[in-house]
């Protein structure tokens, strides 16, 4: 054997990030890994992979093989397929042509989550409380209380929400997820999130886990023009399961059921256009740690079991990383217009919200934040905004030590915040205040700077615009009451997003909705996905729009073209195909495709609001 002399490393699956494989979904990952130390006309011949489980003693080797192979690249998986929960580890070692060979990689590790429905064992509750659905709800807080053994080795929540959550376990914050589990064809497909939460449960028997639930995409406002609820669903749902192993080799599960309790949370309304309305008077606390009276308040209520989920509807874990609060940004300037208001600028228009920091304020005054992408004759420009407020609110509970809140479950495209209602007697303003930028957690891919400033601001431009535009889905805005999933925009812009940043999985899990909407309608896609325009009379046709539909083909070959992964093509292969099958075609003249008598967008567009 020849002296090591190179190095494999970055060993990944699929397309995930290393920070994002715990509970996927795919029992075949395929392997990719990366080589330094090597020449540039290097080329691997073979490599060995070795797959293997770990307890504490020993490493039980599940397949150790050679292949000759020039491909280190979405390799195929060497074993048989993964079962639920299991988790391995891989590692690669690497063999050149001239005979070279390097040092074993550094292990990989992934872990499935629940692959089959008939793991869920959760079932789905909701208040019990009934309220008008015709209206924004506030959010609802639910908790069960539970006891465990000591020496726990392995704990998993797996979790979702027909609407949107955040989870806490003996007080403490359950992952750093926004706005999960994401926004998917709810009738076709939920996602749902598996986090390690072995450190938060306390061996010593008592604890709490609690989760919040609001309205979110599932049955909040959306679509332009006053928009509608309850597109989905009339209320927000929750199922979740929390499994724990003990040293000893047994487990117990504490999933949602009958034994959980809810009330409504000091989140008064959560809305993705209206914003997030906090009033602290309302919180209750240390509602996720274990009680220590032996009764509940009064508030507190036995939650309702719902019926399972339809058998159309999957329980997935998705493709997509997850969105994040990835930056904080100060704000730069504080404007006093000509009416006499404080707006704050940022210095960069972005997407996500302010930050609240060390307030003090009187018992049930109430500071208003409102979000603006633009000033207009020195005020701040919400009429771009349309039906949309854009407003998060905090009613102060009056603690002298000074009060701090962020929005959960909202978000806002702005550049600028009027700040109504400040405190005279709080300290500097400017200094209580910093904008949470937010968007799907995708990976960089390519930098770029030139000595032309005026280009180096084009790119930063579009970073800026993708960032903001990729939350969650892919969307057209940010700011005004639409933020929707319109395939136009990406079907243009799709072959520049893969230049900027590895939005495989993003767009991946999107396409499984392009194509479920498409389904749907015959063949035809949907000009935003997921499809709030389903049961809306214009809109809901089956219109075939050259361009938007088209990102059935375009969006599909571009990720194979910056990604390499044919996968994706033979996934995607009916979309592409029955799109194509169902363009009207220019059957009077047979001089153009397109048959010209029909509707299509940036032509005439009709106002179906």
């Amino acid at each position: 054997m020849v002296e090591s002399t190179f190095t494999v490393y970055d060993v990944r699956f699929e397309h995930y990030h290393p920070q994002h494989t715990l509970g996927v979904q795919d029992s075949r990952p395929r392997i990719s890994w990366k080589f330094s130390g090597v020449s540039e006309d290097f080329q691997q011949a073979a490599y060995d992979i070795e797959v293997y489980e770990a307890p504490c003693t020993s490493k039980k080797i599940l397949r150790s093989a050679r292949v000759k192979s020039r491909e280190s690249r979405l390799v195929p998986w060497p074993c048989e397929p993964l079962r639920s929960r299991q988790k391995v580890f891989v590692r690669v070692r690497a063999w050149g042509t001239e005979g070279s060979v390097s040092l074993w990689s550094e292990p990989a590790s992934i872990e499935m989550g629940l692959l089959l429905q008939d793991d869920w064992r959760g079932k789905r509750i909701k208040a019990s409380e009934e309220r008008d659905s015709q209206v924004p709800q506030p959010e609802e807080l639910f908790r069960k209380e539970f006891s465990t053994r000591p020496s726990i080795t392995r704990a998993r929540l797996y979790i979702t929400a027909q609407g949107v959550y955040e989870s806490e376990i003996n007080g403490q914050r359950v992952g750093d997820h926004f706005l999960a589990p994401g926004w998917t064809v709810y009738d076709r497909r939920i996602q749902y999130q598996t986090y390690d939460v072995t450190r938060l449960l306390s061996s010593s028997g008592a604890n709490c886990i609690g989760v919040r639930i609001a309205e979110g995409w599932f049955c909040g406002r959306l679509v332009p023009g006053g928009g509608r609820r309850n597109i989905w669903g009339t209320h927000p749902a929750l199922m979740a399961q929390l499994e724990i192993t003990y040293d000893d080799g047994t487990s117990e599960m504490i999933g949602t059921d009958e034994s959980w309790w809810s009330t409504a949370g000091p989140t008064r309304l959560a809305e993705i256009y209206d914003g997030e309305k906090y009033d602290a008077n309302f919180e209750v606390l240390d509602w996720s740690q274990p009680f220590r009276k032996p009764s509940f308040d009064h508030r507190w209520r036995i939650a309702a079991v719902m019926d399972p989920l339809p058998g159309t509807v999957e329980l997935v874990s998705g493709w997509g990383e997850p969105v994040r609060r990835v930056a904080t940004i100060k704000p730069i300037k504080t404007i006093i217009t000509p009416s006499g208001k404080t707006v704050l600028d940022f210095g960069q228009n972005l997407v996500g919200y302010i930050r609240m920091k060390g307030v003090v304020g009187t018992k049930g005054d109430k500071l208003s934040l409102y979000h603006a992408e633009v000033l207009e004759n020195g005020e701040l420009a919400r009429r771009p905004l349309r039906n949309c407020q854009a407003l998060d609110e905090y009613t102060f509970r009056g603690s002298a030590d000074g009060e701090s809140w962020e929005p959960r479950f909202t978000f806002h495209g702005y550049r600028y915040c009027q700040v109504d209602g400040w405190p005279s007697d709080s300290p500097r303003l400017a200094a209580s205040f910093e904008a949470v930028v937010c968007h799907t957690d995708m990976e960089p891919t390519a930098e770029f700077w030139s000595s032309n400033e005026m280009l180096n601001q084009l790119h930063s431009n579009t970073v800026w615009s993708m960032r903001g535009n990729f939350l969650s889905i892919p969307t057209d805005c940010p700011q005004r009451d639409e933020r929707l999933g319109w395939s136009g925009d990406l079907a243009l812009f799709v072959p520049t997003a893969t230049k900027l940043y590895n939005c495989s999985g993003m767009l991946k899990n999107w396409l499984v909705d392009v194509t479920h909407d498409q389904e749907a309608r015959g063949g035809v896609p949907a000009l935003v996905t997921p499809n709030v325009y389903q049961t809306t009379p214009f809109w809901g046709e089956k219109w075939p729009c050259a361009i938007w539909h088209d990102v059935t083909v375009l969006a599909p070959w571009a990720l194979y073209q910056e990604f390499g992964d044919s996968d994706l093509l033979a996934r995607q292969y009916w979309s592409m195909t029955t799109w194509i099958e169902r363009i009207p075609r220019d059957k009077a003249r047979k001089k153009i495709l397109w048959d010209p008598t029909l509707f299509q967008l940036g032509v005439c567009i009709p106002t179906p609001f």
